[in-house]
Formats: C-alpha cells, sequence, structure tokens
C-alpha cells in the first residue's frame, strides 16, 4: 500500500517500532520515524508513550492523511488524533479484530467492551474512514454504530503474483503446510489432531507448520507444546521462517483453520503459489477458500471434518490441480498488490476530493 501511494505521487512517511529493518524501510524512499509501540502491549505507560510521540510527529510533519494499520494503532492513533487543532485525514485499517473477538474468556469479554467503546468514540469521528477486509468485519462495525458511510472495504493488503508463481507439487506423500502464528485460535491444535486422525487411519500425510508462539497474545501456544509437535509421526515444527516460497514448494495442501481472520496473508500466498486450500467457514478465510473451488471449508474447531477435507484433497490430484488453478486466478484478478494497491490510492483520492 505504502509503495503504491509513493509510485502515486504521496510523500510516504513510516512511524514504527524500529528494530532490523530500517535500512530496507528507508530504502523504499519512506521517511521513517522511530516510535515506541510494542504490539499487543496493554500498559497505560507504554501507551502512553506512543500517544505523545505519534502526537509528536503528526505535529512536525502535518500529515494530509494518517494511515493507521492494525487494531491496536487505530485505537492509539485515534487517541494521538483527538485534540488536534489540524485535522487529518484517518484512514483506520482494522486488519483483523483480534483475540478479543474470537476468545469467550471473562477477560477477553472485558477487553472487547473497551475496545468496542473505544472504535465508537474513534470512528464515528467526521475525518475518519474505517477500513476493513471482509464483510463480517464490516457488519460488525455497523452493528457498533459506524455510519456505513465511513466503512469501506479493500480485502487483503496484497500480495505480489509476481514474486509468487505456481509451483509444480513436489513428490513423495501428500504434504500439508500450515502458516502463521501458532495461537489456538488459528487453529493449530485442531490441525494437529486432525493430522493424528489421518495417521490413525493409515494415511502417510505429512504436515509442516511454520511460524512461532506469541507471547504477547493470550491464546499462544507454548515453545514447550510445539517443540513437542516434532516428537510426532510425519510432523515438522519449522520455527519461524524467512522465505514463505519455501513452504509452499514442499506442501501440496495449504491448511488454515482460524477462528477468525481479516484477509489471512498465508492464505493468499499459498494461493498465489497455486496451492488448493482447507480453512474454517469463518470471517476472512471463507473470502480466499470458496467452497469447491478454490479449496474446502470446515467448521471451527472440528478436527474430524477437517482430517476429512484433508483426506478429500490428498486422495485426489484432479481435484488440487483444479483448486489450486482457481485459487491462483482469484488471487491475480482481486488480491494482488497491484490491485490492492490501486484500491488503496484511490481510496485516498476520493477521500482528499470529499475533504475539499
Amino acid at each position: 500500500m505504502a509503495r503504491a501511494a509513493r509510485d502515486s505521487g504521496f510523500n510516504v512517511h513510516v512511524a514504527t517500532n524500529v528494530t532490523a529493518h530500517a535500512a530496507a524501510i528507508c530504502g523504499e524512499g519512506f521517511t521513517l520515524h522511530a516510535i515506541p509501540l510494542r504490539r499487543g502491549g496493554l500498559s497505560p505507560l507504554s501507551a502512553l508513550a506512543t500517544i505523545k510521540a505519534v502526537r509528536d510527529i503528526k505535529r512536525d510533519i502535518k500529515p494530509t492523511i494518517s494511515h493507521h494499520s492494525g487494531l491496536q494503532c487505530c485505537v492509539l492513533g485515534g487517541i494521538a488524533e483527538l485534540g488536534n487543532p489540524i485535522r487529518t485525514l484517518q484512514i483506520n485499517a482494522l486488519t483483523g479484530l483480534g483475540y478479543a473477538f474470537t476468545s469467550r474468556s471473562l477477560g477477553a469479554r472485558a477487553g472487547k467492551f473497551a475496545i468496542t467503546t473505544l472504535l465508537k468514540l474513534l470512528l464515528n469521528q467526521s475525518n475518519s474512514v474505517a477500513l476493513v477486509q471482509n464483510p463480517d468485519d464490516h457488519a460488525v462495525l455497523e452493528d457498533l454504530g459506524i455510519s456505513p458511510d465511513q466503512i469501506m472495504r479493500i480485502p487483503g493488503s496484497g500480495v505480489d503474483t509476481e514474486l509468487l508463481i505456481p509451483l509444480p507439487e513436489p513428490a513423495g506423500p501428500v504434504v500439508v503446510g500450515f502458516a502463521g502464528r501458532l495461537l489456538v485460535d488459528k487453529g493449530i491444535r485442531a490441525l494437529v489432531i486432525a493430522h493424528r486422525l489421518l495417521r490413525t487411519r493409515g494415511l502417510d500425510i505429512r504436515l509442516l507448520i511454520a511460524g512461532g508462539p506469541d507471547p504477547a497474545n493470550p491464546a499462544s501456544i507454548s515453545q514447550a507444546e510445539a517443540e513437542s509437535w516434532n516428537t510426532e509421526p510425519g510432523i515438522t515444527w519449522l520455527g519461524q521462517i524467512s522465505d514463505i516460497t519455501s513452504l509452499w514448494r514442499r506442501s501440496h495442501i495449504a491448511a488454515l483453520p482460524s477462528h477468525r481472520e481479516g484477509l489471512p496473508k498465508s492464505l493468499l500466498e499459498a494461493a498465489a503459489s497455486g496451492r488448493p486450500m482447507v480453512a474454517t467457514d469463518a470471517p476472512g478465510c471463507r473470502e480466499i477458500v470458496l467452497q469447491n473451488r478454490t479449496g474446502l471449508l470446515v467448521p471451527i474447531e472440528d478436527p474430524e471434518a477437517l482430517a476429512d477435507a484433508i483426506a478429500t484433497l490428498a486422495t485426489s490430484q484432479e481435484l488440487r490441480k483444479r483448486y489450486g488453478l482457481a485459487a491462483r486466478q482469484l488471487v491475480v484478478e482481486k488480491m494482488s498488490a497491484q490491485a490492492i494497491g490501486a484500491a488503496i490510492v484511490a481510496l485516498y483520492e476520493e477521500q482528499l476530493r470529499r475533504a475539499r
């Protein structure tokens, strides 16, 4: 999105916590501002430090548009905008509604109440546009009382369909690939149970798991549990990987039995690589996994149904090929970096016209 804005003549500034990638960000021609930002952090002092840093940046550079990416940044960035004498157009990109909307724990319910209260306040500002990735999140915001005129939908953040190209199937036993944070609400435990069921049925199916635990998220799998999977027949936990193509090159099928997504990047990348998919019939997942077209959908937390869907694809090369071709076509036409970049630039320009 930032590249598309830059290529269309916008002067792009990036404010983020700076770790190892400052040179890469600056190398794109963006102006980088380091701010204290800890993803998932709940400390009021930490939040106040972030809000102050964002207010200072806005005061100094006086942006025409502020694009807040992710729920946490939408809240902190929106608070930083309150009382600003110079009204900035705000794009509040809710890339997913997260743990508070997927967990049923008491803490999550309390968090959901606090978040929804803040969203009602911040997203109903006249200079704000809420950007969502799927129709379910659009409906959630409408239910909160956000005006439909202030909600826009763009399907995902785009995937490079020139870098990610259709891959031939690997030789050998069928391999299922999973890419994502190791969270209960990503369905990773359900996937491991489904794999065990497939092995008891006598199917020699392998499971590759790419991704690591996320200590900032209460739903995270422990490091010890992830390591234990490597002792099970047919499961390989790869940890964090830097080249996603290496995962899909080794896999026949992509699986993401998540409870809720914005629009999952891992499935977009798998689809761009020509892989058929198995996912849950959940917000975000069903935007990319079209039943009996690009893959198969199953109920949330249903290992038996998940195992059945994987077995269906594992035993039919014809289905895998057909769904993989359709998945690639869907991404190229509607969810590529080029398509999403054009959509975000059009959104910026439309908001500028309205402001004028």
